[in-house]
C-alpha cells in the first residue's frame, strides 16, 4: 500500500496537476480547444486541479501520522541519514530542515507584503521570457459553435461613470468617435460606423478571467490588424495602450497595454457587438478589445481612445496598466 500510495503521488497526481494547470491556460486552450476537453473541459480541468491539492494533502496528514506511529526516531533516521537505528541526529537534522522550511515561508510572507514591486519585477524577470518564447507564440485557433454560447457571461469590471460616456451612451453611441494617435503616422478619429467600413468579423471564443471563471460568446468587431494598416505605426513603436472610459478598481482611468505583434494574431478585435447583438453598455460598449491568448483583465472595455507607444514603462507606474501598476498583475497572462 505505502508503495502503491508513493507511485500515485509521484505518477498520477503530479503529472495531473501539471497537465491539468496547463489546460487553465488561455494561451493553451485557445490554441488547442480540444486540450481541454480531454478533462471534460476548462472548469472540469480547474476542480481537477483542485482537487489534486487535497490528494497532496491527504497523503501528507496519512505519511506524517504513519511515521509518528511506526518509530519515529528511527523513521526520521531512515528518511534523512539513510540509516537504521535509534541515534536522535535524524530526528534532529529533520526538525532543523523542517525550520528552514517555515523560516523561509515566514520570509517570503515578509518579502512580498513589504517589497510587492520588488516580487513582480523578479517574477517577471523569470517568467516574461519564458513565456515569449513559448505560450506567446501560440496563435488563437478557436472554432466554437453557435450551440455553445454561454447563457449566461458574467458581469465583471466598473462601469462609468464619467458624464460623456453617459451622454453617448443615451444616443446609442452615434457621436462617439474612437481616437488613434501616438507614433502613428496617420492618427484618426473613427465613428462606430466608420470602424464597421474597415471590414468586421466574427469570433466564437472562450473568455478566461482570472477569478477563474470562463464564458463562451460571439464577438464582432475590427480586426486591429486592419486598423493598424489604416493608422501605420512609425518603426519606434513596439507598444499599444487601450483608454477606458471606466475607472479602475482603486481610481483613476483604467488602461492597459500590448505588444504591437500580440494585437495582430488572428482573433484580435476591437469589438463592437456580442452574440449578434450591438455590444451592450454592461459588456464595455461601444467597444471593447479581444485578445484570445491572455486573460480577460488585458481586454480592456469601455474604450476611449487608443494610442502606439515606445513602451509600456511612460504609462502610469510603468508596469503595463491598472492592474499591473495597483495590483502587481502579470504583464503578460498567458497562463
Amino acid at each position: 500500500m505505502q508503495q502503491i500510495a508513493y507511485f500515485t503521488v509521484v505518477l498520477v497526481f503530479g503529472p495531473l496537476a501539471i497537465a491539468t494547470g496547463i489546460a487553465m491556460s488561455p494561451a493553451v486552450v485557445n490554441r488547442f480547444p480540444w486540450y481541454a476537453q480531454i478533462f471534460g473541459g476548462r472548469q472540469s480541468a480547474r476542480s481537477i486541479h483542485f482537487l489534486t491539492m487535497f490528494s497532496f494533502l491527504a497523503f501528507l496528514v496519512v505519511h506524517v501520522t504513519l511515521i509518528v506511529m511506526t518509530g519515529f526516531v528511527r523513521n526520521m533516521n531512515h528518511i534523512v541519514m539513510g540509516t537504521d537505528d535509534q541515534r536522535p541526529i535524524g530526528m534532529y537534522l529533520g526538525f532543523v530542515g523542517i525550520g528552514v522550511i517555515v523560516l523561509s515561508w515566514v520570509v517570503a510572507h515578509y518579502v512580498s507584503w513589504h517589497h510587492p514591486r520588488g516580487v513582480q519585477h523578479a517574477l517577471k524577470s523569470v517568467t516574461y521570457p519564458m513565456q515569449l518564447l513559448t505560450l506567446n507564440r501560440l496563435v488563437p485557433q478557436q472554432k466554437y459553435t453557435e450551440n455553445e454560447i454561454s447563457p449566461y457571461f458574467w458581469l465583471n469590471g466598473k462601469m462609468p461613470i464619467r458624464e460623456d460616456w453617459k451622454r453617448l451612451a443615451e444616443d446609442g453611441f452615434e457621436d462617439f468617435r474612437l481616437r488613434v494617435g501616438g507614433l502613428v503616422k496617420n492618427p484618426v478619429e473613427l465613428s462606430l460606423a466608420d470602424l464597421e467600413r474597415l471590414g468586421q468579423t466574427e469570433h466564437i471564443t472562450m473568455h478566461h478571467c482570472i477569478q477563474g471563471w470562463s464564458g463562451i460568446a460571439k464577438w464582432g468587431g475590427v480586426p486591429m490588424k486592419a486598423l493598424i494598416e489604416l493608422v501605420q505605426p512609425k518603426p519606434e513603436a513596439k507598444v499599444v495602450a487601450f483608454f477606458s472610459f471606466g475607472e479602475a478598481l482603486y481610481g483613476g482611468p483604467y488602461y492597459d497595454t500590448q505588444s504591437l505583434e500580440n494585437v495582430q494574431k488572428p482573433q484580435c478585435l476591437l469589438a463592437s457587438r456580442m452574440n449578434g447583438q450591438r455590444l451592450p453598455q454592461v459588456y464595455g460598449a461601444p467597444l471593447r478589445l479581444r485578445v484570445e491568448n491572455q486573460l480577460g483583465y488585458k481586454m480592456v472595455k469601455w474604450i476611449e481612445r487608443i494610442e502606439f507607444i515606445e513602451s509600456e514603462k511612460s504609462l502610469g507606474k510603468g508596469e503595463g496598466g491598472k492592474n499591473e501598476d495597483d495590483e502587481y498583475f502579470d504583464l503578460l497572462p498567458n497562463i
